[in-house]
């Protein structure tokens, strides 16, 4: 006689009634035709009783039959059962943070320690910031999401970004109109702050316009670095008068150069150094430093260029220096973020300014950063406008004001929902027909999630953030007033991010979108994507766009959903991580400008939000290699990044092969330094490092917490 074990550890007598009444319930709920006939009913008790195991958990028996009727085509009618299951298993567990929370207390939360590497759990601070994130995520799955959307991001289907601020008015990224803030002033904490008279004033303004700002909002922000030129030529002509004031005739015009010369020069490098040590050592409500991304573009029409060129030459050096870490030892900040322009007058085929490229390739040969962006590409892609990526680097869609005049700054991004490619891949089983369906049903999901999103800021009044909508960051609305005007329109961005292009189209051509008949289907994949964006955006008014998702810690969730429901498939679930947006798997073997080449046809259909990388072994001696990396992307790809198989320790800034210990911890073999957010652990010649590390022979697997580049 089978057994059942229910859920608080009773064991009973297995009773098949009440799976058949289960499975009637649901069919009373669709359509004739989607219903289970009593042969599948059959079907589905044969394969429950013919288990081998004397004793079934009732999860096991839901399981099966979902699987049962998933493999009969009976989408609709599993659908109904799970949302049944679902609600019962809500009813069950009315409030689920508790148990989070106290692990998240105990330091005993792995996946929250490992979720952002830029923020220490161990922290009081980064803790109340993920306490209240965990009461949000609860109230926003039980209470504020629809059920099957909740559901679907439970089961992998998509994932709906930053449940743990939905619960809040907020939104997610932006471009900071700083200029408008530093020119006509703003407003911090209830104190007005005026206008800046100076280059380093600016500077510390600007930090603490960027720290309000990320304590209003949950995702990164970008600062275009050219607004701070014409205070720098403030300060010439502000120590230029002071030396006419003071000297008269006494000093001539040469020598009252070379003195404003070094006082400008020593003022260059203070404000600089207070806008980099500031936001490292800044803390938002968020419980990290600001996501900030300085955007470093050297714009000839620019009445400021040549002070412009100054700023970014001071803060490439000061990067490439690094910062001092508590033991006084150089590192790599993580933050600001460094975007750099590739144009013609620097693109390293004798501009004016290659002299500065040549500066940030040995920062990116040392430090990584900057990443480059083609103004040569974007113009092409973006109605001939450059302009910055938001702090989640994704971008915005053209936009005019009532003038006629493109407008980037003080936008922002609403949300983001993500769909999982591949699960679709694994359902199709090679059927294209099943394919596109399936994709269709879970596009429409995924609409009805970022139609949440939008939603939820509906009706939102401009006092909820003063910072953004009444001082300037997106607007100067007055009190109370509501912000819907900027919602709508394409004003900001409601974006939709995809994983795993790769495995999916391994799963149905049998072969990496890097070969002919894979790419051609890739590309459908990706027409099918921004035909539905198109169609939202055509029926809403509202600025939808595809963003290929730079979210590493998402390819290695879906891919452990899927590892749990579907097991082990080859080269796709088996690999513990998905390959990130259209990118090549990182076990491909691929050349950096065959890599480019091959991923720019993809940003082009995906202008809402993309990145390609390179490796580029022992970057600090391969210099010479990084700029020639660097001319090709000015010609090739919109958007490109440097990332290295060298392993460092920000600690004592050891660079070489951090190995795990036998506790399974990764250690720095000089100074011993086992705390994952002080160093980088960057891919093996096999592949993806994430919670499960598999060496090149996939023979064992090593638990590890990483910092993911």
């Amino acid at each position: 006689m089978m057994k059942i074990q229910k859920r608080d550890g009773r064991i009973v007598p297995y009773e098949a009634d009440k799976i058949i009444l289960a499975i009637r319930k649901a069919n009373n709920e669709v359509e004739e035709k989607e219903r289970a006939t009593e042969d599948i009913i059959d079907e589905i008790l044969e394969d429950v009783e013919g288990q081998e195991s004397g004793k079934l958990t009732v999860e096991r028996i839901q399981d099966m039959i979902e699987a049962d009727l998933v493999k009969h085509n009976k989408y609709t009618l599993a659908k109904k059962y799970i949302v049944y299951r679902y609600q019962r298993s809500l009813l069950r567990k009315s409030n689920t943070t508790d148990e989070s929370i106290l692990k998240l207390i105990r330091n005993e939360n792995k996946e929250l320690a490992e979720e952002n590497s830029n923020k220490n759990t161990r922290l009081a601070s980064t803790q109340r910031d993920y306490i209240a994130g965990e009461v949000s995520r609860d109230v926003t799955r039980r209470l504020l999401l629809p059920e099957h959307i909740s559901m679907a991001h439970d089961n992998g289907v998509i994932h709906f970004h930053d449940a743990d601020y939905f619960i809040q008015p907020i939104f997610n990224c932006c471009l900071i109109n700083i200029k408008d803030m530093l020119d006509n002033g703003t407003s911090i904490n209830g104190k007005m702050i005026e206008s800046p008279k100076s280059f380093q004033v600016a500077c510390t303004v600007t930090t603490q316009i960027i720290a309000a700002v990320a304590s209003n909002q949950y995702g990164g922000q970008s600062v275009n670095i050219k607004h701070l030129g014409k205070y720098l030529r403030k300060s010439r002509v502000k120590f230029e008068n002071q030396l006419k004031e003071e000297f008269g005739d006494q000093m001539d015009a040469e020598t009252m150069r070379k003195v404003v010369d070094i006082r400008l020069k020593d003022e260059l490098k203070s404000g600089v150094q207070t806008i980099q040590y500031q936001i490292n050592t800044l803390m938002t409500t968020n419980g990290q430093s600001p996501f900030v991304t300085l955007f470093l573009h050297i714009d000839d029409q620019d009445e400021y260029v040549e002070e412009t060129v100054e700023i970014i030459q001071e803060i490439l050096r000061q990067r490439l220096q690094g910062t001092k870490n508590e033991k006084g030892v150089y590192v790599t900040p993580a933050f600001p973020k460094l975007v750099y322009v590739l144009d013609e007058n620097n693109c390293l085929k004798g501009g004016k300014y290659d002299y500065v490229t040549r500066l940030a390739a040995q920062c990116s040969a040392k430090r990584m950063y900057p990443d480059y962006i083609s103004a040569k590409k974007m113009r092409e892609n973006y109605a001939g406008e450059v302009f910055s990526c938001m702090g989640c680097r994704s971008f915005l869609s053209p936009w005019k004001d009532e003038n006629g005049n493109y407008k980037w700054e003080g936008r922002f991004n609403q949300g983001v929902v993500s769909l999982n490619l591949p699960q679709i891949g694994i359902l199709a089983k090679g059927d294209e027909e099943k394919f596109w369906r399936l994709m269709d049903e879970r596009l429409k999901i995924c609409y009805e999630a970022l139609m949440c999103r939008h939603k939820s800021l509906k009706g939102v009044v401009s006092d909820v953030s003063p910072i953004h909508w009444q001082y300037g960051a997106i607007a100067r609305l007055g009190k109370g007033e509501k912000i819907d005007k900027y919602l709508e329109n394409g004003y900001s961005t409601l974006s939709l991010g995809y994983i795993g292009l790769y495995e999916t189209t391994y799963l149905m051509k049998g072969c990496s979108h890097t070969q002919p008949e894979g790419k051609e289907f890739a590309l459908r994949v990706m027409d099918r994507l921004n035909a539905a964006v198109a169609e939202w955006k055509a029926k809403t008014r509202l600025g939808f766009s595809l963003y290929g998702t730079p979210a590493e810690s998402l390819c290695y969730r879906f891919a452990r959903i899927d590892r749990e429901k579907f097991g082990d498939i080859e080269n796709v679930t088996d690999k513990g991580y998905y390959t990130n947006s259209y990118h090549v798997d990182v076990r491909e073997p691929i050349d950096a400008f065959t890599k480019f080449s091959f991923e720019s046809e993809f940003q082009n259909k995906s202008l809402g939000g993309a990145i390609s990388y390179v490796e580029v072994p022992n970057l600090i001696n391969n210099v010479e290699a990084v700029e020639e990396v660097i001319k090709y992307i000015y010609d090739n790809i919109q958007y490109g990044e440097f990332n290295t198989k060298s392993d460092y320790c920000h600690v004592c800034g050891f660079d070489g092969e951090i190995q795990v210990n036998d506790d399974m911890e990764w250690e720095c073999p000089q100074c011993h330094n086992k705390d994952h957010s002080k160093m980088n652990v960057t891919r093996r010649t096999c592949g993806y490092l994430g919670e499960n590390f598999w060496n090149a022979g996939k023979t064992k697997e090593i638990k590890a917490r990483v910092l993911h580049l």
